[in-house]
């Protein structure tokens, strides 16, 4: 299975997000060819600003691996992750993201910031993206078309 497989599995759940009123964003982790986890956007439904579909997903991989290291892990995502999600990624020390459209606004991974180059980490991630950026950037401006 390719990049496209997986971030075609991330925009169905992306529609999910969107079904509930969120923004529409989903993430998968995939370790060894796998799907370990799964996240759509849920902050407003449960109240929790951290809920975005990367942090889910994290969690989901951290609880099904029994250790919040997740060496060796592909984490696909529809939008740039922000600040936060990036800042995850690092302590999880994933081995690679793979995102669909980039977030000028506050994507940390070049959009808006590049926090994977601003600092020295004791660890980094190889970064893909533009996977399937069309389709995701379509279901991200219908959704704030219709929410004006």
């Amino acid at each position: 299975m390719n990049d496209e497989y997986w971030m075609k599995h991330a925009l169905e759940l992306a529609h999910k997000a969107e079904a509930a009123g969120e923004v529409p964003v989903g993430a998968v982790i995939v370790l060894n060819g796998e799907l370990i986890a799964e996240g759509w956007n849920q902050p407003i439904s449960s109240s929790d600003p951290t809920a975005h579909a990367e942090i889910i997903a994290l969690r989901g991989a951290g609880q099904k691996l029994g250790n919040y290291r997740l060496l060796d892990a592909e984490l696909y995502v529809t939008l740039e992750p922000c600040p936060m999600c990036v800042g995850a990624m690092l302590h999880a020390r994933v081995k690679r993201v793979i995102y669909a459209a980039t977030d000028p606004k506050t994507g940390a991974l070049g959009g808006a910031y590049d926090l994977l180059n601003s600092f020295s980490h004791n660890h980094s991630f190889e970064v893909t993206k533009g996977i399937l950026e069309e389709q995701s950037r379509e279901k991200l401006q219908g959704f704030f078309r219709s929410r004006r």
